[in-house]
């Protein structure tokens, strides 16, 4: 029996997997994939305002409340896998230990591909600096002098995922995948993030304007269909093909 196939979302705060790629997660879910997610932080100190909001609120009432937001999120997208790492966010901030434990996640999941944030954003440093450090885990997790004994990883793809303010960020697309099976899973965990509600809206939005890029970039490729919802991602790495 085949290895079922994985694959790999690293998160800076606990909303961003949703946002930006819960559509890929859900339909990677529903094709057989065990998607695990990592979410370095909860987003408690600087994606949390309408909490904080709240009379006698507290740090750990606010990780309680993210957490929980999360893990419904999760399994309305159907991960196989959540795990928080709770390191803290602006700033977001991790030590040899810390990428210890992340290259271990990546040798254990042997992700197909992986996910993270754009490689520039100067409204979030959270979000680059997570993957800067999902990069230099990658390299390290690859290296067969480290942890001799363990299984090292190949060279998955890292795919980074849409941030929220697009033109700012340098981030351009070469991959968009039609999420319009799934919409009702990603709608559904939007909805587990009630401390940004604000954002809701915003991102169904989105997702029918990447539509509109699927449409008119799909052709015979993707057989032309109309796809309702999408999302875009940009590939690091040179991808290897048979055919185009």
């Amino acid at each position: 029996m085949s290895e079922p196939r994985t694959a790999l979302v690293v998160s800076a705060h606990a909303a961003d997997f949703v946002w930006r790629c819960g559509g890929a997660i859900a339909l990677h879910a529903s094709l057989g994939y065990r998607v695990t997610v990592v979410c370095l932080s909860f987003g408690e100190r600087g994606e949390s305002a309408k909490l904080w909001k709240q009379p006698g609120m507290t740090l750990e009432r606010v990780k309680d409340a993210r957490r929980a937001e999360a893990e419904r999120a999760a399994e309305a997208l159907g991960v196989h896998d959540l795990v928080c790492m709770d390191l803290g966010d602006y700033p977001l901030r991790l030590d040899d230990g810390d990428k210890g434990r992340l290259v271990d996640v990546i040798r254990d999941v042997q992700p197909s591909f992986m996910l993270s944030h754009s490689r520039y954003d100067p409204y979030n440093t959270d979000h680059m600096y997570a993957t800067e450090v999902v990069l230099e885990c990658r390299m390290i997790a690859q290296a067969w002098g480290h942890n001799p004994g363990q299984k090292v990883v190949g060279a998955p793809q890292l795919y980074l995922f849409e941030p929220h303010q697009t033109e700012q960020m340098g981030w351009k697309p070469d991959v968009f995948l039609d999420i319009t099976p799934v919409w009702d899973r990603k709608r559904a965990a939007i909805e587990c993030m009630e401390g940004q509600e604000h954002l809701w809206d915003y991102y169904t939005r989105l997702a029918e304007n990447r539509a509109n890029h699927f449409r008119r970039n799909s052709g015979g490729q993707a057989g032309g269909r109309a796809a309702k919802y999408a999302e875009g991602f940009q590939s690091v790495f040179p991808r290897t093909v048979d055919e185009l």
